[in-house]
């Protein structure tokens, strides 16, 4: 497989979250790939609400040795982020690094251990709702309860392929509501502020929870819980004091902390009128750093670049959360890149390439350790 055509094809979709229609053809295209092998392509749908997954995989096990999983959705760009090219060994476009060029490495290891008929239950498994809470994956999951993995390769923490990500934060998202009472502008005496009362309990949160910026404080460990405030709503028009208003919070979490320590400190937080809801929690995805089978992945990797790989933690959040919490040993691993989620995305050519290779070596190492 042309991994960068592929990569390039994949792109050209203008899979924004939602995009049915191009998600559907994208998927379609995927399909095609294997059209002429053994491997056994399913497009799950849940429900004509919930984000479609494709699964493909050499076996009707599903006990595998090893799947890689991914997503082939992308949040919204230009017009022109959906042409990709290549320039100065960079490829860029939206998805370069989140995460089509990854999704085609995938499909690459797919078809190797295909053609070389590698004695591995194998898998690849694809999201299209990733941006947005990877609904899909939970439909998908729910519908294979039984479904496990020896191995699990998660590409999707792109950024530096000189690091290997031993630990993924819980993304804890909590919506708070103020109800307060209309009043004129004029006569804030004769009502009650909703923004005011949301004011004072983000306030009271900023105590437990500092604010972090790139222009202000930016902590030396940054294995801390932190929140940012992703969304205020409230009041209708200049003159009316608001008498709702709402906001959208992002926490994320480390291992050792839980979602009901929050809650105490939210609790806490609260003044009359205010309440919360927790949206929805995850899980932290925490690795060994000593697993073997990590730093045999490690081993290849150091080998093929020529360089000494760290180990770091990030504050992202992945879909191979699933399968940490059921045993799998989760190996974090990506392409370096920039501009994630912004214009000007790429990818280095070059580390995409180095990635598929080192996958694929790995696996051979699996599959020789099977016979």
């Amino acid at each position: 497989m042309d991994i960068l055509e592929t990569a390039q094809n994949l792109i050209k979709f203008r899979t924004e979250t939602g995009n049915c229609e191009e998600i559907n053809k994208c998927l379609d295209y995927i399909k095609s790939l294997f059209l002429q092998t053994d491997a056994k392509v399913d497009i799950f749908r849940a429900d004509e609400q919930t984000a479609p997954v494709i699964f493909i995989r050499n076996t009707d096990s599903e006990d595998f040795d090893a799947l890689v999983l991914g997503h082939v959705d992308v949040v919204p760009a230009e017009d022109d982020m959906f042409s990709p090219y290549i320039k100065d060994g960079k490829m860029f476009g939206r998805g370069t690094l989140d995460m089509k060029s990854f999704a085609a490495v995938a499909l690459n290891s797919m078809e190797y251990v295909l053609q070389h008929r590698l004695p591995l239950k194998f898998g690849v498994i694809l999201s299209t709702d990733e941006e947005k809470g990877s609904k899909g994956t939970e439909a998908f999951l729910k519908a294979h309860p039984q479904i496990t993995a020896k191995i699990v390769l998660d590409n999707d923490v792109g950024g530096d392929i000189l690091k290997i990500v031993t630990k993924c934060k819980n993304p804890v998202f909590v919506k708070i509501t103020s109800h307060g009472l209309e009043a004129h502008g004029s006569t804030p005496w004769d009502g009650i502020d909703a923004n005011e009362n949301m004011l004072h309990v983000l306030n009271n949160i900023r105590k437990i929870y500092p604010y972090f910026s790139k222009n202000g404080t930016n902590p030396a460990d940054k294995w801390i819980d932190t929140v940012h405030f992703a969304k205020i709503c409230g009041g209708k028009v200049s003159n009316i004091i608001s008498n709702y208003c709402e906001t959208l919070c992002d926490f994320r979490l480390v291992e050792t902390s839980c979602v009901e320590d929050l809650k105490k400190n939210l609790d806490r937080c609260l003044v009359a009128g205010v309440t919360y809801k927790i949206v929805s929690d995850s899980t932290p995805v925490v690795m060994d750093e000593n697993n073997p089978y990590i730093l045999d992945y490690k081993h290849f990797a150091e080998t093929i670049l020529g360089k000494t790989l760290e180990f770091e933690h990030i504050g992202g959040a992945t879909d191979s959360r699933e399968f940490a919490v059921k045993g799998s040993t989760v190996i974090m691993h990506s392409g370096t890149g920039d501009g994630m989620h912004a214009a000007g995305e790429f990818v280095e050519v070059d580390s995409v390439l180095k990635i598929a290779d080192i996958q694929i070596r790995f696996l051979e190492k699996l599959a020789a350790e099977k016979k």
